[in-house]
């Protein structure tokens, strides 16, 4: 997709700070954290958000959510705990319309708010 800064990074064109790269997936520092540890994790094909998602994209989503374990793992965020969130639209707060994870952890996070 010409215009998502997201593959952007996923090919190299747009810096980014990464911290894995696994080879379909890679994972990189928040330029906005919303956390002491925030990272973003892409898949590096273009897929929208999870409703985007087929049956064909199973084992590509599978692998960034097990990427992203291991990527907190590195981060040293396991032991005290840490989220894995996707948003899914506009109402959701999704700004960028390529499928990503946070994966935000390093301090106490607060409540999420939800009614």
């Amino acid at each position: 997709m010409d215009d998502c800064i997201f593959c952007a990074i996923a090919s190299g064109e747009t810096k980014a700070d990464i911290v894995f790269d696994g080879r379909d997936t890679v994972f990189f520092r928040d330029i906005h954290p919303k956390a002491k540890v925030h990272i973003v994790g892409i898949p590096k094909q273009h897929l929208t958000s999870l409703d985007a998602m087929t049956a064909a994209d199973q084992a590509l989503v599978g692998k960034l959510l097990h990427d992203a374990a291991h990527v907190a793992e590195e981060a040293g965020v396991t032991a005290t705990g840490y989220r894995v969130i996707t948003n899914v639209g506009g109402d959701a707060g999704q700004e960028v319309q390529h499928l990503h994870f946070h994966i935000l952890g390093g301090e106490r996070l607060g409540p999420l708010n939800v009614r």
